[in-house]
C-alpha cells in the first residue's frame, strides 16, 4: 500500500515542479519582453508624459517588493539573520561599485571622443536623458554594446525571478510586476539609442525585444539550479532585495527630486504609493487563490 501511494504522489509532484517551470518563463517573458513593448508604447507613441509617472511607479514596486515580500520571505528560513543582513549590505555596496565602474567607463569614453555614452552594462535610468542629447552626435554608436549590456542584465533578473517563483508563487508574481516595472523607463533609454543604431522604430524595438527574451534564459537555469540547493534561496531573495532597493533609491527616486512644485510633488507621491499598493494588491489577490 505504502509503494502504491507514493507512485500516485509522484505525478503530482512533478506536476506542481511543472507548473512552477511554466510560471517562471511566464513571469520572466512578461517582464523582459512586456516591459519592452510597454516601453516603445511610452516612447514612441506620444505617451511620453507618463514617463515620470512610470518612474515613481517603479520606485514604489521595487520598494514594496523588497520589504514586504522578498525580505520577510528570507528572514523567514533557517538562515542566519546576521548573515541575511550581511549579504543586503553587500549587494548595496556591490551595486554602488557597479554604477560608479559603469560612470567611470562612460565618462572614459566620452573624454576619448566617442559619445558611446550608452555602452555601458545595465544602462541605469539615470543615464537615459542624456541618450537623447547625445545619440544624434553619434548615431552608429553604442547599439551592439546596450544590446549586450541588456541580455546579461536580462539574465540576471530572470534567475532573480525564478528564485522568488520557487520560494512561493505569489512572490514570484510579485517579483516579476516589480521587475517588469523598473525595466520600462531602462528600456526607454535603449530604445532611444538602438532607433538611432538601427534607423527605424520597428528595428529597435525588435532587437531590444530579443534581448529580453534572456530573462527567459535565466529564468530557466535558475530553476534548476535552485531547485538542487534549496538552502541558497533566501540568499537569492536577499540579493534581489539588493538589486531593487538599489535601483529604487539610487537610480529612480533622484531623478523624482528634481521635480520641486508642489503639484508635481502630489503627483509623484502618489503614483509611487500607486507602485506600492499595486504590488500589495498583486500579493494579495495571489494568496486569495
Amino acid at each position: 500500500m505504502a509503494h502504491t501511494r507514493r507512485v500516485v504522489c509522484l505525478p503530482r509532484a512533478e506536476k506542481l515542479e511543472h507548473m512552477t517551470l511554466i510560471a517562471i518563463l511566464i513571469g520572466t517573458i512578461a517582464a523582459g519582453v512586456g516591459s519592452v513593448w510597454l516601453a516603445a508604447l511610452l516612447s514612441f507613441a506620444m505617451l511620453a508624459r507618463f514617463t515620470q509617472h512610470m518612474l515613481s511607479l517603479a520606485a514604489g514596486a521595487l520598494m514594496a517588493t523588497a520589504f514586504m515580500h522578498l525580505l520577510p520571505e528570507a528572514f523567514e528560513s533557517q538562515a542566519s539573520a546576521h548573515d541575511l543582513f550581511a549579504l543586503l549590505l553587500g549587494g548595496l555596496v556591490f551595486f554602488f561599485l557597479l554604477d560608479k565602474a559603469e560612470l567611470w567607463h562612460h565618462g572614459h569614453e566620452h573624454h576619448h571622443g566617442g559619445h558611446d555614452d550608452h555602452g555601458h552594462g545595465h544602462a541605469h535610468p539615470h543615464a537615459h536623458h542624456s541618450a537623447h542629447h547625445h545619440t544624434q552626435d553619434s548615431p552608429r554608436s553604442g547599439g551592439w554594446a546596450v544590446l549586450a549590456g541588456d541580455s546579461v542584465h536580462a539574465f540576471g533578473d530572470g534567475i532573480l525571478i525564478a528564485s522568488a517563483f520557487l520560494a512561493d508563487m505569489q512572490l514570484g508574481v510579485v517579483a516579476a510586476l516589480a521587475v517588469l516595472a523598473h525595466e520600462v523607463p531602462h528600456h526607454m533609454g535603449d530604445l532611444v539609442v538602438l532607433r538611432a543604431t538601427s534607423g527605424t522604430q520597428r528595428a529597435a524595438l525588435i532587437k531590444v525585444s530579443l534581448a529580453g527574451t534572456v530573462t527567459a534564459l535565466g529564468g530557466v537555469l535558475g530553476y534548476f539550479l535552485l531547485s538542487s540547493f534549496d538552502d541558497f534561496l533566501p540568499y537569492f531573495l536577499v540579493a534581489a532585495s539588493s538589486s531593487f532597493v538599489y535601483v529604487a533609491l539610487a537610480d529612480l527616486i533622484p531623478q523624482l527630486q528634481k521635480r520641486l512644485s508642489l503639484r508635481e510633488t502630489a503627483a509623484q507621491v502618489s503614483w509611487l504609493v500607486a507602485g506600492i499598493a499595486l504590488v500589495s494588491l498583486v500579493s494579495g489577490l495571489a494568496h486569495a487563490h
